[in-house]
């Protein structure tokens, strides 16, 4: 069992980084197909508080054209709408997230995951 789980997208040039960087680490992180196997209300959540970021926006694709066509970025959407958002359209989220115990890390430079190891 891993100590590390790692939210993949596999067709992410980034996701895969941070595959690789973990491996490379000696890591084998726990792979969850997020795109595959949806993540509920409860679990994003719960990365909320692991990232420590006060908005759902902060863990968001905001560049991603679905983001763009929602107007998810209007100061107006709550964070309700965001949450729902992201439990209907998975690809909003970004990618990829790294968690081990009570910490998450967004891989973006794919070394942010590199504080987990250690």
């Amino acid at each position: 069992m891993s100590l590390i789980t790692l939210y993949h997208n596999p067709r992410c040039s980034k996701s895969r980084e941070t595959l690789k960087l973990l491996e490379s680490e000696g890591v084998t992180p726990t792979i969850v197909k997020y795109l595959e196997t949806p993540l509920s209300a409860d679990t994003l959540r719960v990365l909320k508080q692991q990232l420590g970021v006060t908005s759902f926006r902060d863990m968001m694709r905001t560049k991603e054209a679905d983001y763009k066509a929602a107007n998810l970025g209007d100061a107006s959407v709550e964070e309700t709408q965001l949450l729902d958002a992201m439990v209907n359209n998975p690809k909003l989220i970004e990618r990829p997230i790294a968690v081990k115990g009570e910490k998450a890390v967004i891989g973006r430079p794919p070394e942010n995951v590199l504080v987990l190891v250690q």
